[in-house]
């Protein structure tokens, strides 16, 4: 008993001095601004954005990007209410990247400023501008994912940032959001620019890239405009936005969650705590039967993982947590960004696709052998493949939906016929697959017992449209739609 005290309080010495030490790089960091300039902030071009995300337990919370010096004052039902501080301006050192190549630093001109709304709030508005706020009753969510400019593809050029036609986000965020959603789902990896446009590509020329806001700026914030205007968002944590990549930016403007000083991704020695959040569940309005379950899987692999990795104690201990909050609702929605029952392509073997993610696979089958998932659980939204895909099964696995099709640059067509004996998991028997490769996003309606998903084109044309009854999907053929003008 006295070696387990001591050893705890060892740890959460250690604990609080990494905080000290992420502590300290934010004063640094707002010293480095000061230091750069008085009149920086004051006089750089307007960046303000303001949206909504909802967290644990549907709770709204008001996010505002601003290039100003202190935070706005938020409007709530006539009352004037201050947001506070979640991160000052300041610039990150820079932090050690994949190949073990160095990043530049990671440069924050903008303050994050937040606000937890009070509940039952009707009408808020940041500078007269007003914020969409939770619906009572939300029928119609946009199904987004994948969305940034993959500069950073390993190809002998980068994705063409500056084509509309290569990289179409902007176009697809104003078509989703003149569909007037409820709610926005939006399944990881918004930022992609972690590498310079190579020398002479006209396609990325003059693109911002590294980890700071011009590049989240590019990749995220401004084509998003339209579409963080139209609805509250639940946001779902992508391998890109891991420590060790755009991390910084995530724990900076998009986790709805409280800022845990420990949670930055600024202190290396702090990724194992960085690359980890505990789970939460989303209630699909008031009183409502079905709930999202909000899972971060930012820093999972793609081989299996055993009982001593860190990683397998890191997500058997969420995986208890979030379906423990999945029993408090007969249905649910899984969110996690890596599809842990569809498929990806294989271009060196394209008629045998790449199955579902084998690390989360291996810890959930220690939970259910059988489905992967408890009872409660529907379907599984996710990203992380380049592609809209629906997979429904004969077995009794939930169905998968992938919705990473939102920009950045396409994965490979899966093959066509699929193959029959193709399964992305030990058991799971296909009994619908529905596959596109071409840019869009989805919408999930509910129709009184079950749920209408439909996948859209970039300019918001219906191409295919399924229908969900509990874990059994049925869906309609692809449309092929005629080239827009």
């Amino acid at each position: 008993m006295r070696q387990g005290a001591s050893a705890k309080r060892g740890e959460v010495r250690t604990r609080r001095a990494r905080a000290r030490r992420s502590l300290r790089h934010f004063g640094v960091a707002v010293l480095g601004v000061v230091l750069a300039g008085c009149t920086t902030l004051d006089t750089a071009p307007a960046a303000d954005y303001r949206y909504v995300l909802l967290g644990p337990e549907g709770e709204a919370v008001v996010r505002v990007v601003t290039t100003a010096r202190s935070c706005p004052t938020l409007e709530v039902d006539g009352r004037p209410l201050t947001l506070s501080v979640r991160m000052p301006s300041g610039t990150m050192p820079p932090r050690p990247t994949r190949g073990g190549s160095t990043a530049k630093p990671a440069v924050f001109a903008v303050t994050t400023c937040e606000l937890r709304l009070p509940a039952g709030a009707r009408r808020a508005a940041v500078d007269g501008v007003a914020l969409p706020l939770p619906k009572a009753q939300p029928k119609r969510i946009v199904l987004i994912g994948d969305t940034g400019c993959a500069i950073d593809s390993g190809r002998a050029s980068g994705q063409a940032c500056n084509d509309p036609a290569q990289w179409p986000y902007a176009r697809i965020a104003a078509a989703a959001a003149a569909l007037h959603p409820d709610v926005v789902i939006h399944v990881g990896d918004y930022h992609y620019r972690d590498r310079p446009c190579p020398d002479g590509d006209a396609g990325c020329a003059g693109s911002p890239w590294g980890f700071g806001f011009d590049a989240w700026q590019a990749d995220f914030f401004s084509p998003s405009r339209p579409l963080l205007a139209a609805a509250p968002w639940i946001v779902v944590r992508g391998n890109h936005e891991s420590c060790k990549r755009a991390g910084q930016g995530w724990w900076r403007f998009l986790d709805p969650r409280p800022l845990d000083p420990l949670r930055t991704c600024n202190d290396p020695a702090a990724d194992e705590t960085g690359d980890f959040s505990a789970p939460y569940a989303v209630p699909l309005g008031i009183d409502a039967d079905t709930q999202f379950l909000v899972f971060d899987s930012a820093a999972t692999g793609t081989q299996p993982l055993v009982p001593t990795d860190a990683a397998y104690r890191h997500y058997r201990a969420q995986f208890e947590q979030v379906f423990a909050l999945g029993a408090r609702r007969p249905h649910a929605f899984f969110l996690v960004h890596h599809p842990v029952l569809g498929f990806a392509a294989n271009a060196r073997d394209p008629r045998h696709p790449f199955p579902g993610n084998a690390g989360l696979q291996s810890v959930l089958a220690s939970l259910f052998p059988e489905a992967l998932f408890p009872s409660s659980v529907d379907a599984v939204l996710s990203g992380h493949d380049h592609l809209f895909e629906v997979v429904g099964f004969a077995s009794a696995h939930p169905a998968q939906i992938v919705a990473g099709h939102g920009g950045t640059q396409l994965d490979l067509p899966l093959p066509t016929p699929f193959p029959a004996d193709a399964t992305p998991a030990a058991g799971a028997r296909v009994a619908q697959m529905l596959s596109s490769s071409r840019f869009g996003f989805a919408t999930l309606e509910r129709d009184g017992e079950h749920w209408s998903l439909r996948a859209w084109s970039v300019d918001g044309r219906p191409i295919a449209t399924c229908t969900l009854r509990g874990r059994a999907v049925s869906c309609n053929p692809i449309v092929e739609l005629p080239k827009a003008r």
